[in-house]
């Protein structure tokens, strides 16, 4: 079976090289035509665990090729897979569907024999048929059919969940289009991965309503956090309690400073805007999306009270800017709105990253990049540890308590204990947690 990948985003290039990896020939299609050649180069355009040892394998087996030219990549393929980006459009929140549907198009000129064409993208209710639509003004119906296939990839731990899905989710109206994806998935049959068929429509509304009922979870335990703080509550043992309970689970019940990255920011707003335009609004996701902004700015204040309740004329040392760890993806990171608001407040940022710096340094002004941990700490008068990076869960205290000017810090992750680090001579705070609480039951 023979594939093409339209866009080598995150979803594209990790599918497209997912998909070799099971024996597929796939090609990948980008209009970048410099990103193109980094690619057949073995350069990575974005940090995933193992994926540039996977595309790399699988250039080198034949199996997986990058190229500019949308009509060749096309012509001949079984399945055409679009992966373009869908931004939320600047003002209203709507998801940008301009680049799936410039998509579409060239593909109805493109095919030369029955295509499945897939939406991959995560696009929303309705844009099946648009691109149907679109395609049939070009083809004739018989020659194709559109499905929909939403991707659930992970940042950081993308290549599992595509290797090793919870389930796979197909939309389509034809026999013929869904026996076809059923063919490109078999070899996950040997897992018993569930396949999930279903009208279009379904699985368009399938990835927003898992993306937002996550995001909700997000939003729900850090509310709680904030009434442990008032109480003298620990919010881990909360999440503890009411995760052991099954029809809860404990997944995305870690209280920190928000939702960022590529997803849970855009498709809330998107289903969001899309229930209004059917007059069906979601309010429990409207106080979602207005729940999670207001986080940031919360998490700002936090670290400026943990200072005295001023960082005027201070130096913070920031670990971790990325959204979550393994990644080097900045869209909507907390941090992009925190390290402003410090800066904002009379803050000097030193700040570091594992593999955010360059998207950091292009996209927050006036910080000072440091190489490593350690350096970032030399002089400040506390650290704010943004991002659970591994690599940040077990720092020498001794030597980060001498670098720095006042021993402070503000674990906006939780990922220290506080007995531990109150032991350690820290001024320390974290969320939904007190520390001298904690201190005291040891």
């Amino acid at each position: 079976m023979r594939i093409a990948m339209i866009g080598t985003g995150y979803v594209g290039l990790v599918s497209g090289a997912c998909f070799s990896e099971f024996g597929t020939d796939v090609v990948c299609v980008d209009k970048d035509a410099g990103k193109i050649e980094r690619l057949i180069e073995g350069i990575m355009p974005i940090y995933e665990p193992g994926l540039d040892a996977l595309v790399r394998k699988n250039v080198a087996a034949g199996r997986l090729n990058f190229t500019t030219e949308l009509a060749d990549a096309v012509s001949g393929a079984d399945v055409v897979f679009i992966a373009v980006g869908t931004p939320t459009t600047e003002g209203d929140g709507h998801a940008d569907l301009s680049y799936v549907y410039a998509a579409a198009a060239e593909i109805g000129h493109a095919i030369d024999d029955y295509t499945v064409v897939v939406t991959k993208s995560t696009v929303p209710v309705g844009t099946g048929h648009e691109v149907h639509r679109i395609i049939s003004e070009i083809r004739d119906p018989g020659d194709f059919d559109v499905a929909s296939n939403p991707e659930f990839l992970r940042e950081g731990s993308a290549i599992e969940d595509f290797m090793r899905p919870d389930r796979v989710v197909i939309g389509t109206a034809s026999d013929r289009g869904a026996e076809v994806l059923q063919q490109l998935y078999r070899p996950l049959f040997l897992l018993e991965t569930p396949i999930l068929y279903t009208k279009i429509e379904t699985a368009e509304l399938i990835k927003y309503a898992a993306n937002t009922f996550l995001a909700a979870k997000i939003t729900f335990i850090n509310e709680i956090a904030n009434l442990c703080e008032r109480v003298g509550a620990n919010v881990q043992d909360v999440a503890r309690g009411i995760g052991l309970d099954g029809r809860i689970g404990s997944k995305f019940l870690h209280a920190g400073p928000g939702y960022g990255g590529s997803c849970f920011p855009k498709d809330t707003m998107a289903l969001v805007q899309t229930a209004r335009d059917y007059d069906a609004p979601l309010h429990i996701i409207e106080a979602v999306v207005k729940v999670n902004e207001d986080r940031k700015r919360l998490m700002a204040e936090k670290i400026i009270a943990g200072c005295g309740g001023s960082v005027d004329g201070k130096t913070i040392a920031v670990l971790g800017l990325t959204f979550k760890p393994n990644t080097d993806d900045m869209r909507d990171s907390p941090s992009l709105s925190i390290v402003p608001a410090l800066q904002k407040a009379g803050a000097t940022v030193r700040a570091f990253d594992p593999q955010g710096m360059t998207e950091a340094k292009a996209m927050l002004s006036g910080v000072v990049f440091c190489g490593e941990s350690y350096e970032t700490m030399e002089g400040a008068d506390a650290l704010a540890i943004l991002t659970e990076w591994n690599e940040f869960r077990l720092l020498d205290l001794k030597r980060a308590k001498a670098l720095l000017s006042a021993p402070l810090m503000i674990d906006l992750r939780n990922i220290y204990k506080p007995d531990e680090i109150v032991n350690a001579g820290f001024d320390y705070h974290s969320v939904g947690r007190d520390p001298v609480l904690a201190a005291a039951v040891k």
